[in-house]
């Protein structure tokens, strides 16, 4: 079962990852915190890795849903989106998949994690 929302995407490192945050704009996420691991992997451990950004995206309103139905999907918030540049320089982007991360008897959790789960794949196939 796979957990991800993923496309290789025809543009550079620096380019997809604005191009990320402008479709998520578009299907009403924002982005809340940019985790650069390639910096932060070489300045706590001081090894190079290839280019890894992850976003913490979030749509406020399915977030207010979500944690009233369950407080402990707290956990899977902000939705992550990653951006990483392959070897060879392909890039890839990939967001986790709500419906499948979301395992709950709840039928509206579901439903919201279904909606979150379009939004995002709408902005995926966007790229």
């Amino acid at each position: 079962m796979n957990f991800d929302i993923t496309k290789e995407v025809p543009y550079s490192f620096d380019v997809a990852i604005e191009k990320v945050k402008e479709t998520l704009k578009e299907v009403g996420f924002g982005v809340l915190v940019e985790i650069d691991i390639r910096e932060t992997i070489k300045k706590k451990i001081g090894k190079d890795m290839m280019n890894y950004i992850i976003l913490g995206a979030c749509n406020p309103k399915y977030a207010y849903e979500v944690l009233n139905i369950d407080p402990m999907v707290g956990l899977l918030l902000p939705c992550n989106v990653i951006v990483y540049e392959q070897k060879g320089g392909n890039v890839t982007v990939s967001s986790i998949n709500p419906e499948k991360a979301i395992d709950s008897n709840d039928d509206k959790l579901r439903e919201v994690a279904s909606e979150v789960a379009d939004k995002l794949k709408k902005a995926i196939d966007m790229l």
